[in-house]
């Protein structure tokens, strides 16, 4: 709980701006510094000062959130009320937004839709993926999207056949011989310009499965692994 609680104050502290990388030229693979955000305005509510480029101006800051991850404070509205996932998958173009869960269970057609878009694209093949996981990624966008934050889930990789799994490996690309992704417990996701430590935090305070932070240079920082498995942490 104390950590859960440390993660959020240093986050989420200045409400959902400080979660958008993008402010800081130059730093989107960088975890958000105390300093950096004391610079950020918190804008991500107000969409036509996240598209200025103009100088950073002065704002009140919001008070900070609760800790939506202690069972005994998250609402339970969040849990139990209608879920519509939004994804997306850049190897393909293909985007899919649905209302996938009500009154207590999945509408009919929502999962196997969810499995196709979860697919190991190279093989064409798909799995049944594993419902855990699809709350888990739901829970990650739902989540930023109570602060402003409503960019779909990039899915990097979903499924993977062991044929896919090996051309990774012998590409020096970071893949487990017995990954998760091989029976569908597993996914590499990011969201746009959202830090991937935050991110990678963010699905960690769920503690439902491993997290894996991947850092990589570039404008789009990397990505967070996520499964069913035990709860454990690693770098990549």
């Amino acid at each position: 709980m104390h950590k859960r609680r440390i993660f959020l104050r240093r986050t989420l502290r200045l409400g959902a701006a400080g979660l958008y990388t993008g402010w800081v030229a130059g730093c989107s693979t960088q975890p958000v510094t105390p300093q950096v955000m004391s610079a950020v305005v918190p804008a991500a509510s107000n969409p036509s000062v996240l598209q200025s480029a103009g100088p950073v101006l002065s704002a009140a800051q919001p008070a900070p959130p609760p800790d939506l991850f202690d069972a005994s404070l998250l609402d339970a509205d969040f849990w139990v009320k209608p879920r519509t996932l939004n994804l997306w998958r850049p190897a393909t173009g293909e985007r899919l937004s649905m209302l996938y869960w009500k009154e207590g269970a999945m509408t009919p057609g929502a999962y196997e839709q969810i499995c196709h878009i979860l697919r190991d694209v190279r093989a064409k093949k798909t799995i049944r993926m594993d419902p855990k996981l699809i709350e888990t990624l739901w829970a990650c966008e739902a989540f930023c999207a109570r602060y402003g934050i409503k960019h779909p889930l990039e899915v990097l990789s979903g499924f993977r056949t062991p044929a896919t799994n090996n051309r990774l490996i012998e590409a020096g690309l970071p893949a487990a011989r017995k990954s998760l992704h091989l029976d569908g417990r597993a996914a590499d996701v990011r969201i746009v310009d959202l830090n991937i430590e935050v991110l990678g935090g963010l699905v960690r305070s769920f503690e439902r499965g491993g997290v894996g932070f991947y850092f990589r240079p570039g404008p789009t920082g990397g990505w967070v692994h996520t499964d069913t498995g035990v709860n454990r942490i690693w770098h990549g």
